[in-house]
């Protein structure tokens, strides 16, 4: 009896050990198989969403996933613009320059706009990086297309031009109501401006870029067309966006206001009161008689802060033109004092923008981080 029950034992046993042989057998299979498995990446199911094509301002077409949820901007103008759409949330990365609204300091970093750091870009995975032909270059995106990151190219050569870039950037990130009600709020906030200042004399004034050397703006940027909406225009008649010019041409001019920014007077280190004393630049009236224009560097920006900008600039050059600011503007002077262009007619008309294309940019351009 007790012979016949070890025997059972031990078959039970038997049994339990080869049961257990291959289970062991089958464990080791499932890891070696798991090893040999490729590593899934977190963009490879981006890599399978459906995707669009687009066109950008440079007029590069792109492949862009259908929905966008992760946005690196390399532009302070671009940051800015993402902000007032409301579509923050989606802004996983900016560049150093990024400052405005302040909680764009809070954002990650990827460096600054003219070498941004490519690896650390790749590390957000955005399903796209969003790039200003004035101050990032083609390098920059080249290297982002090596490692299938598309970029998406703005570049805006005017005030309704800036507006009208705000509308396609809505419209790419799937939000183009909101850019449409904020264009449009916009464009009347600008014609109201421009209503009041449009019946008196342009001022004639001298943006200063940067005191020294002496770099101001040309005809064809953007914050020159930003002037001629607060009523002023620039002295400086010159094809190229930044010309380098001499005190000596602007004595010749007189210009009756020298506008500055805060932001390129705080990188320059220059006292503006103390300008009365320089031997240079105390041959210019409006250095004598302090007239000055300063405003923030919104009016250096392509984004839609750049309309506030000018209704600021607009009071300090045509202070009376706001007097009645409840009630509309003081009664117009004759047609005779209607703003003039070099040319005598009463409307200026724009010259078409340059071809566009991203290319490196010089010291003076980097000074206005658009």
């Amino acid at each position: 009896m007790q012979r016949s029950s070890s025997a059972q034992n031990l078959r039970v046993a038997s049994r339990f050990a080869v049961a257990l042989f291959f289970f062991a057998g089958f464990c080791l299979r499932s890891r070696a198989q798991d090893a040999q498995a490729p590593v899934t990446s977190p963009n490879a199911s981006a890599a399978t969403a459906p995707v669009r094509d687009v066109t950008d301002e440079l007029g590069r077409k792109i492949q862009i996933p259908q929905n966008i949820h992760r946005v690196v901007s390399l532009a302070p103008s671009i940051t800015e613009t993402l902000y007032a759409l409301g579509v923050q949330d989606r802004l996983v990365g900016d560049s150093d320059y990024c400052d405005y609204p302040p909680e764009a300091k809070q954002k990650p970093h990827v460096g600054g706009t003219i070498s941004p750091s490519i690896e650390t870009i790749a590390s957000l995975h955005p399903d796209v990086v969003l790039v200003n032909k004035g101050i990032n270059r083609l390098d920059t995106v080249n290297s982002l297309a090596s490692l299938g990151i598309p970029s998406y190219a703005m570049d805006p050569h005017s005030v309704a031009e800036i507006l009208t870039s705000t509308q396609r950037l809505a419209e790419l990130l799937g939000v183009a109501q909101a850019g449409d009600t904020l264009a449009t709020e916009l464009r009347h906030e600008l014609a109201e401006t421009h209503e009041r200042v449009a019946p008196y004399p342009p001022r004639r004034v001298l943006y200063v870029v940067w005191p020294q050397p002496l770099i101001s703006i040309g005809q064809d940027t953007f914050m020159a067309d930003a002037l001629r909406y607060s009523g002023a225009i620039s002295i400086v008649n010159e094809p190229q966006s930044w010309p380098q010019i001499s005190l000596e041409e602007v004595a010749k001019e007189q210009p009756e206001f020298l506008v500055f920014s805060g932001s390129h007077m705080a990188s320059a280190s220059v006292n503006i009161d103390a300008l009365a004393e320089s031997p240079g630049w105390r041959i210019l009236n409006a250095v004598r008689e302090k007239r000055y224009a300063n405003t923030s560097d919104a009016i250096e920006r392509t984004s839609p802060r750049i309309v506030s900008a000018i209704a600021d600039l607009a009071r300090q050059f045509h202070p009376e033109a706001f007097v009645n600011s409840g009630t509309g503007a003081t009664a117009p002077p004759s047609e005779t004092s209607m703003p003039k262009n070099p040319d005598g007619a009463t409307e200026k008309s724009k010259p078409a923008p340059p071809q566009a294309q991203l290319e490196s940019i010089g010291t003076a351009e980097f000074a206005c981080a658009r």
